[in-house]
């Protein structure tokens, strides 16, 4: 009787295989489906590629205290530290990350560097199309991190009209 049972259970297989095999196939346009990020729905967790945060004059937030690459398990940040001038002036404490780089052949997007910055400098972001047949091309510098700053327009005359522009 189970020879009958196995025969049966076959069939029955082979014929949603044949019925679906003649049905239209369905293809979802994934990069340019539906919704605000090209078809991509994201959790609110979700953990992408890092940016480098601005604060609200445009300077940078990172102060290159090295907690990050501290905390970081997988030993893939890289940061060197220079000294802001009067001139100069790239962060609003005495130092900036004068190189950032982050090598994705090693993270494994753990999320400790978002957690150990003071200043919330570094983030995870939403871009996930990482992908690259070069490695070399996954060590991302600070340029390709920093969130680009935002052109005030030359309208802007009070603080409240700024913040306005801002949010």
């Amino acid at each position: 009787m189970s020879k009958v049972r196995a025969a049966a259970a076959i069939a029955k297989g082979m014929s949603i295989t044949l019925k679906e095999m003649f049905q239209p196939t369905e293809v979802e346009n994934y990069p340019d489906g539906k919704g605000p990020m090209r078809g991509a729905k994201f959790q609110e967790r979700f953990r992408g590629k890092h940016q480098l945060q601005r604060d609200e004059n445009g300077l940078e937030k990172c102060v290159a205290c090295f907690l990050c690459a501290a905390a970081c398990p997988s030993n893939c940040i890289y940061i060197e530290a220079a000294e802001n001038t009067e001139s100069t002036r790239i962060s609003s404490a005495e130092r900036y990350a004068k190189v950032y780089n982050i090598d994705y052949n090693r993270c494994i997007f753990c999320g400790y560097c978002v957690e150990a910055c003071p200043t919330d400098a570094i983030t995870h972001g939403h871009g996930f199309e990482l992908a690259s047949l070069n490695a070399t091309n996954l060590v991302m510098r600070k340029e390709d991190l920093l969130v680009p700053t935002q052109k005030l327009p030359d309208a802007v005359r009070s603080d409240k009209d700024k913040a306005e522009m801002l949010a």
